[in-house]
């Protein structure tokens, strides 16, 4: 492939995607889906590589602090971590390098997204991708901290299940997979109140239609959390639970501040809201 070959994978969409119907075809679609996805995969093998680099001691110390700290605190209980296999301590450094580069280059995938989604809104709603840009990665960032912070607390209960008198063995693998979720769960979980605000942009969903089914939302974000933390205790529950309730509504205050700046009236997403809760 010459150079100019590769230079157009890259650049993804055409000078002029969109014609005078307001549509792109569906090749200049897959064009710029294929763009997306090489640019996110080049940054985040240079994260990768980054994570290759730094792995020991700097991120083996960021993934064995949470045990530690959970370990300090259960004195009365003795617990080791080891690695199973001989192969194993690699098997490790890449998953861990992988998770880090995942974690580094959220903002640039996160982007990504948010400009393939752009080309099918309105010219004077593409001011937003910049918002997005410049939001999006802190969020994910503020969800993974905010899941490291929790961690020690559900090791300590999960640990603390053991029986006077016998030794908790912890798998490494085992727990960089659990370590893995639960700082993921929360990275994602922060940013479905940001997707709201997306679906809000694309006319999909109303700020009229969050506020009225704000109840159902409460409710289902706790389950949510019930289900999605990886631990047992109530603390990392609540600790996912709340921060997401205030983003839902953040969210619901902003979908209604750009539903005023458009006009929006019962003659668009909030006349079907109005259709589909009426009764029979």
């Amino acid at each position: 492939m010459s150079i100019s070959g590769v230079l157009d994978l890259f650049r993804g969409r055409p000078h002029h995607p969109v014609g005078a119907d307001g549509r792109m075809a569906l090749s200049d679609h897959l064009r710029e889906l294929r763009a997306r996805l090489l640019k996110a995969s080049m940054f985040f093998l240079v994260a990768f590589i980054i994570g290759l680099v730094v792995y020991d001691p700097w991120l083996l110390d960021l993934i064995l602090d949470p045990y530690n700290e959970a370990q300090a605190a259960l004195p009365g209980v003795e617990t080791k971590a080891y690695i199973a296999s001989a192969g194993g301590p690699l098997l490790l450094q890449l998953k861990l390098a992988g998770v880090a580069a995942i974690v580094a280059s959220s903002p640039f995938w996160l982007y990504q997204i948010w400009a393939f989604i752009v080309p099918g809104l309105h010219a004077n709603e593409r001011r937003w991708t910049r918002v997005f840009a410049a939001i999006a990665g802190p969020i994910f960032f503020l969800g993974v901290a905010t899941g490291y912070y929790v961690l020690p607390k559900g090791l300590e209960v999960l640990i603390g299940f053991t029986p006077d008198g016998l030794e908790n063995l912890v798998e490494f693998g085992e727990y960089f997979s659990f370590f893995t979720r639960m700082l993921l769960v929360f990275g994602i979980a922060f940013e479905i109140p940001l997707f709201v605000i997306m679906l809000n942009l694309a006319g999909v969903v109303s700020g009229k239609a969050l506020g009225r089914y704000r109840p159902w939302i409460i409710i289902g974000t706790f389950v949510f959390a019930a289900v999605a933390t990886p631990s047992t205790d109530p603390f990392s529950m609540l600790m996912l639970a709340l921060p997401m309730l205030l983003l839902f509504l953040l969210a619901e205050v902003i979908a209604r501040m750009v539903d005023r700046s458009r006009g929006r009236g019962a003659h668009s997403t909030d006349q079907w809201d109005d259709d589909a809760v009426s009764p029979l």
